[in-house]
């Protein structure tokens, strides 16, 4: 599977999606378009000739670098030639390439779920860590290592507002990990640096901090009742706390599980009220570059444990070795789950029903890193280049921007 996916085909994605994109808009170079042909720029970053004219200055013809902020002439650019050749060889070695640009799926990776946008990237997000969904309407939270640690994106990617500055204050954020949306809405925050749970409403206005249980919360999300579920890889503990959102008040905080190894990963079921927790197993027999070892466990609403498999149990039942580095399930009681490694999101199916192991998405994704499902559409943190991809079964299913 590996070779597979980083042979010839797996570096041809690569190539597609790292080089022949512009990085500010997102849009396919096309030397047949004059403002999508690309443009070298002085510090040596390329751009489309659209974004450089917008990003210019109109009187000094001069815009500053949005990768390494070197101020750049606009009479100093030139075409990127190799870019041009290379878009021109690619096109004669696969003719048959969707109007996007990208290769054709086959195999493993021809998959139900199409990218339909993206949004973000750099100098709009910094590593960003983790997304949220705020209810149907499909407004995007991510927390990232910016100035201002939350960014609230319209459902067509348009940066409507952020908040939650650097620092350990009630209304800062010193170091995000995670974000969760209730379904009442409010913003939902784990703050590994300040050893805390930030509640916010989705404006920015601090509502509550919850420390209690915590050494390094981690991942976080929230039932149907609203109900926040937090994890700790340093105590090993999942933990749940109720919330009084008007009076900003905690009703409780307890742990539900304990005894887990490494627990990163929350997500909760809105169906079923069941939750699933991604442990990472540490092994000092293996050095860090080899296979990661995991454990996924599945729990009742009352925190019974139902289902448990992990990175040895399902190799017995699959060809595939995945390596899963985050879980989400879909609205059908079925499991989703992260191959940040190999770039891939996979359903498991109903695990209580036993395993069915199938992809979702396997191309144009770098480094997943965190997946929200809203309806039939999947809403994915790609880290690789620190952006938000929608993807779905239908290409007309999300605006596009």
């Amino acid at each position: 599977m590996a070779k597979s996916l980083r042979g010839p085909k797996g570096a041809l994605r690569e190539i597609q999606i790292n080089l022949l994109e512009c990085k500010v808009c997102f849009e396919k170079f096309n030397t047949q378009q004059r403002e999508r042909r690309p443009q070298n720029l002085s510090c040596g970053h390329v751009l489309c000739l659209e974004c450089i004219a917008a990003l210019s200055h109109p009187l000094l013809r001069k815009l500053e670098c949005p990768f390494c902020r070197q101020l750049c002439s606009v009479d100093s650019t030139s075409p990127c030639q190799v870019l041009t050749d290379l878009q021109e060889m690619l096109f004669y070695v696969s003719p048959t390439s969707s109007k996007e640009g990208f290769c054709p799926a086959t195999g493993l990776t021809s998959t139900a779920l199409h990218l339909c946008t993206a949004f973000g990237g750099w100098g709009t997000l910094f590593n960003p860590t983790g997304i949220a969904v705020l209810g149907a309407s499909g407004t995007v939270v991510v927390v990232h290592d910016g100035e201002e640690r939350v960014v609230v994106f319209s459902p067509q990617g348009r940066k409507l507002h952020s908040f939650g500055p650097r620092g350990r204050a009630a209304e800062e954020i010193c170091y995000p990990v995670d974000v969760a949306a209730t379904p009442c809405g409010y913003v939902v925050v784990t703050d590994a640096g300040d050893q805390a749970v930030k509640v916010f409403t989705s404006r920015g206005k601090h509502v509550l901090t919850i420390k209690e249980l915590f050494l390094m919360p981690w991942g976080v999300d929230s039932d149907s009742h609203g109900d926040i579920l937090v994890t700790d890889p340093q105590t090993g503990i999942l933990s749940q706390v109720k919330v009084d959102y008007n009076r900003g008040v905690i009703l409780k905080c307890e742990p539900v599980v304990s005894d887990l190894q490494h627990p990163k990963t929350v997500a909760c079921c809105q169906v079923t009220g069941n939750a699933a927790v991604l442990e990472h197993l540490p092994d000092e027999k293996y050095p860090p570059s080899t296979h990661q070892h995991w454990r996924l466990k599945v729990f009742s609403t009352d925190f019974h444990l139902i289902y448990q498999a992990d990175s040895f149990s399902l190799a017995l039942q699959s060809t595939v070795r995945l390596n899963i580095s985050g879980v989400a399930f879909d609205g059908d009681r079925g499991v989703i789950v992260i191959d940040s490694n190999q770039g891939m999101i996979w359903s498991l199916g109903n695990v209580q029903k036993g395993p069915h192991l199938s992809p979702l998405v396997g191309d144009h994704l770098i480094r997943p890193t965190g997946l929200v499902l809203l309806k039939n559409t999947l809403v994915i943190l790609d880290s690789g280049d620190h952006t938000v991809k929608i993807c779905s079964a239908r290409s007309d299913a999300w605006p596009i921007k």
